[in-house]
């Protein structure tokens, strides 16, 4: 087979290791590069930047998502301090909107009657989407309540609803001070001596 002179050019450079004219070869703005890699990477160019612009983009979404949550916890603290609700309250500890201390009455026609508790609220970066860690930071004797504070309640676990609010947690809790679930105790103690309550009225009062 003979071989044109342009291709016998070729030849001879590829033989003896000749790197290949690549003048002629367009060579792509960075930019158009940019792009290129991007719609390769079904990405958006400004986010494929160099100098890692999309990790500083992943590193930011935290910061929105708290903003967006203290934005929340803003709203329902005017809201509950609007509503007026007697027997409830709740406000943050300090500056940190994460963390509230709320008060809940004792409800009325319970051993629990004229007694005011105080609870901690922390909110996780997820609220409303998920429960906040709520605890009696006041000794409560109750079948639901552990030695810690820990509180066994189905809204603030598995049944929790991101329509949920402060409001709605402080009102659960003061309606489980007068109606246990004692199928799932904390406190067993308490749930034993609940169906007694001549005998659960002896407890000190400290500890109610």
């Amino acid at each position: 087979m003979k071989l044109r002179g342009r291709e016998k050019y070729k030849l001879v450079k590829l033989t003896f290791g000749l790197q290949p004219n690549t003048s002629n070869v367009t060579k792509l703005p960075p930019r158009e590069c940019s792009k290129r890699r991007a719609m390769a990477q079904n990405i958006s160019p400004e986010q494929s930047g160099a100098g890692g612009s999309s990790k500083h983009s992943d590193d930011s979404l935290p910061v929105k998502d708290n903003h967006a949550v203290s934005k929340r916890l803003h709203k329902e603290l005017m809201n509950l301090m609007m509503a007026n609700e007697k027997g409830i309250s709740a406000f943050p500890d300090g500056e940190n909107i994460f963390k509230w201390v709320g008060t809940i009455a004792g409800p009325i026609n319970t051993v629990y009657a004229s007694q005011t508790y105080r609870l901690s609220l922390d909110f996780p970066n997820s609220y409303p989407y998920a429960a906040p860690v709520v605890k009696f930071l006041t000794p409560c004797f109750h079948p639901n309540v552990d030695l810690q504070g820990a509180i066994c309640l189905d809204i603030l676990k598995d049944k929790w609803s991101a329509l949920y609010d402060v409001r709605t947690i402080l009102l659960s809790i003061q309606s489980l001070l007068g109606e246990p679930n004692n199928e799932s105790p904390l406190n067993a103690q308490a749930a034993m001596m609940w169906n007694d309550q001549k005998e659960y009225k002896k407890i000190p009062r400290r500890l109610l």
